[in-house]
């Protein structure tokens, strides 16, 4: 069982400080351990009597608008920072963040550093497939421009994160283009292909949303410009297809009857594609447990997100993942003494 805490960047996000404190009370509620980080003057009075929650004064944010890597450069003693700087430490297993995305990426390459042999670290989940299984989807954000390389080293870290927190005993990995054929695609996708088709991985070439999202694969591998657009995407359409079930459950007499009978169902759905039960995305390939949140997360996110990284600690994921890199891209060199 992890025992550390999850340090919570309690200044980042759209609802700061007051949904991460009131997020951190309820993980504490439930047993999982965490270490606020932020200004102690702001977020001690948050914290309802009779609950302890350690805190770990960072006098200084960076905002949702700014520069990331300069702000995060220039201030050492922002909440997203010694919040990552803990991780380092040991003082927290994990770290959390529903700020600046650049600045939780800066603040994790600067104070834990990048897996041996990972040229970029990549934004990860996973989501629902229709047949029931999950699908794990990478580069969300992290890395707008990549290079075939970044993209054959994603698909050793989407195999690992599929086995090790999916269960799934071999991964199909693919690679998200406008078609199967492998003269498909932009001039990206067709140099990657050689790449993932020499990684050890079960690489299945090129596939198309459709087909990954209906259980073609269990990875799926793009660049991060690629891969926000197709979750936000995803994202609006669930909102979307409630708003218009919503409409034409009011619009036809009778139809509470039928919403009572479904209400499990319902549940269950909103628990499989909704953002706040998910918690967030994991950044994968630096040398440590980061997970990132939404920016608009409420408190019931930011509890599902310090359970996420609670598990994933526990999985100790990221040193699975690093063993796989160095494996697949470090090989030993041979002793000619």
């Amino acid at each position: 069982m992890n025992v550390r805490p999850v340090a919570i960047d309690a200044m980042g996000g759209d609802h700061a400080p007051s949904a991460t404190v009131e997020g951190a009370c309820r993980a504490v509620r439930d047993g999982l351990p965490v270490l606020l980080v932020g200004d102690e003057a702001v977020l001690r009075p948050l914290i309802p009597r009779g609950i302890e929650v350690p805190i770990l004064h960072a006098p200084e944010t960076v905002g949702m608008a700014e520069s990331p890597s300069g702000a995060v450069r220039s201030r050492p003693d922002c909440s997203v920072r010694v919040a990552a700087r803990a991780v380092h430490e040991d003082r927290a297993s994990a770290l959390v963040s529903f700020g600046n995305t650049g600045a939780l990426m800066a603040a994790s390459l600067m104070e834990l550093g990048r897996l041996d042999g990972v040229e970029r670290p990549a934004v990860i989940t996973a989501l629902p497939r229709s047949d029931g299984g999950q699908l794990v989807l990478l580069d969300l954000g992290a890395n707008v421009d990549c290079k075939p390389s970044h993209l054959g080293q994603f698909g050793v870290m989407g195999s690992v994160f599929a086995r090790d927190v999916l269960q799934v005993a071999e991964p199909r990995v693919g690679l998200l283009s406008n078609g199967h054929e492998e003269g498909k695609g932009n001039e990206q996708v067709r140099a990657a292909l050689p790449v993932l088709e020499s990684m050890p991985i079960h690489f299945i070439g090129p596939v198309e949303p459709h087909d990954a999202l209906h259980g073609g694969c269990e990875v799926v591998v793009c660049d991060g410009f690629v891969g926000n657009v197709m979750l936000k995407s995803l994202e609006a359409a669930i909102g979307v297809a409630g708003t218009v079930l919503r409409e034409e459950i009011a619009g036809r007499p009778g139809a509470a009857i039928g919403i009572k009978l479904l209400q499990g169902a319902l549940q269950a759905y909103r628990s499989r594609t909704s953002a706040t039960a998910i918690g967030g995305a994991f950044l994968v390939g630096v040398n440590g447990t980061v997970l990132v949140g939404h920016g608009a997360a409420d408190a019931t996110a930011v509890h599902s997100g310090v359970r996420r990284a609670h598990a994933a600690a526990e999985e100790r994921v990221t040193a699975h993942i690093g063993a796989a890199i160095s494996e697949a891209l470090c090989p030993s060199i041979p002793n000619d003494t």
